[in-house]
């Protein structure tokens, strides 16, 4: 499906950096051989072990071509060599730029990463304060050897643990009990599938919610980073990605003179970039999003990052390399290149937006995806066309709010709200939550 055009934007939108990006020479494009490895699994359940010589245009055409795609010129800093993935994408968040990619729209396992469409799918269902105690039958058929949270039967969650354990831990139980809430994980899939196809996330086809290894079951670098940029439109889901630490409820016991008592326990978000490893530091400028890792998936992960005023997307697919923490490290270069890149780099293609926003984009000041709205946490408001971004602002720690950054070896992560910003088709991207180390 061709990319839809971007006069509107480029009319509207056009910064400096930009400017003088469109005026260098025409660029050489580059194409990269495509990686080898094991075999994945394709929608027909048949292994693959190399991208479709021709794979979806969404997001224009050379997105669709195998190999790297980027585009050469004086000043472009030379993309990293040792980077092992699969497939990969470099995009700015807000101006939806594809900087750089490689076989973006090669069909993959996407893993714990497919949760990112279960929060946007489902976080506006329900307000963060209700309440749900679990049946035993909301935690049928979740998998062997799936991550969990550690959700009990017959007791009480709100919501807002739930999501905790959804973003932080991953946590298949919680995504089975929020299912459950949605009536059912059938339709729950449905919905995903639905809200996929809103978003122009066409490579994608969920089969399980919580992105379990799943015949079937496939998404895309590119479809990823899409529903990363969608989900970040919320502000409830903007904090539950960048939530380093959290208290998370534990089982109910009996305590001194036979009083229940129920004591929280700590979880601590498996996004490494954000909550770091002891090969892996915390990035500078991290706000989210998700990982994930199965057997047939390998290792995925989709971040976003800001510095210097610049927000930018990265997927990573299953890289080859066998190293501790490779997809993190992996992302982390590519970051570091986009932010070398941003203003010097034509991009290859772009972000599209959902096909309501696309459909309604000529309207002045529209936000008709919809998407900037919370889920009951009191999300921000949407900007309209010609607003100016904000001053930022730090929220001190120890506040109330899901996602105030606890201490974190190397740095204090301070959470930021941004300002308002416009993107592709004047869908806004509002109060983007951020990160930073401070030294």
């Amino acid at each position: 499906m061709p990319a839809p055009k971007k006069t509107a934007r480029r009319s509207l939108l056009v910064t400096s950096a930009v400017l003088s990006s469109l005026a260098l020479a025409a660029p050489a494009a580059v194409a990269a051989p495509s990686p080898s490895g094991s075999p994945s699994v394709s929608p027909s359940g048949s292994p693959s072990a190399t991208p479709p010589a021709s794979m979806s245009s969404v997001g224009g055409a050379r997105l669709g071509q195998p190999g790297t795609q980027v585009n050469l010129a004086s000043g472009v800093p030379v993309l990293p060599k040792d980077v092992s993935a699969r497939s990969w994408i470099v995009a700015d968040a807000e101006s939806g730029d594809v900087l750089a990619a490689h076989n973006a729209h090669w069909r993959l396992a996407p893993a714990s990463t497919l949760k990112m469409l279960f929060a946007d799918t489902l976080l506006p269902k329900f307000p963060s304060t209700a309440e749900h105690k679990v049946a035993p039958s909301d935690l049928a058929g979740i998998g062997p050897g799936s991550s969990m949270v550690g959700i009990k039967e017959d007791e009480t969650y709100t919501v807002r643990d739930l999501w905790l354990g959804v973003f932080l831990q991953s946590g298949n139980d919680a995504v089975r009990v929020l299912s459950a809430m949605n009536k059912g994980v059938e339709n729950t899939v449905k919905e995903m599938n639905e809200h996929a196809e809103e978003l122009q996330a066409l490579d994608t086809h969920v089969v399980s919610p919580d992105g379990y290894d799943a015949e079937g079951q496939v998404s895309s670098a590119y479809d990823l980073t899409l529903i990363a940029r969608s989900g970040l439109q919320k502000k409830d889901f903007r904090e539950y990605a960048s939530t380093v630490t959290a208290k998370f409820p534990g089982e109910t016991k009996k305590g001194k003179k036979g009083k229940p008592v129920r004591k929280p326990f700590e979880i601590r978000n498996t996004n490494r970039l954000l909550s770091g490893d002891s090969d892996v530091p915390v990035y500078q400028g991290i706000a989210g999003v998700k990982n994930g890792n199965t057997t047939n998936a390998g290792a995925t992960f989709t971040g976003v990052a800001e510095r210097n005023g610049k927000v930018l997307l990265v997927t990573v697919m299953n890289p080859e390399k066998d190293e501790h923490n490779a997809v993190y490290k992996e992302t982390a270069r590519l970051l570091d290149w986009g932010f070398k890149a941003a203003g010097k780099v034509q991009p290859v293609g772009e972000l599209v937006p959902p096909r309501s926003a696309a459909q309604a984009g000529a309207q002045p000041g529209a936000n008709p995806s919809g998407e900037a709205g919370g889920s009951g946490n009191g999300a921000g408001g949407t900007a309209g066309t010609g607003a100016k971004p904000v001053a930022s602002a730090p929220a001190a720690n120890g506040a109330s709010g899901i996602g105030i950054a606890l201490g974190i070896t190397g740095g204090v992560l301070v959470l930021l709200a941004g300002g308002a910003f416009l993107v592709n088709r004047r869908w806004p991207l509002p109060d983007l939550v951020r990160r930073r180390t401070r030294p």
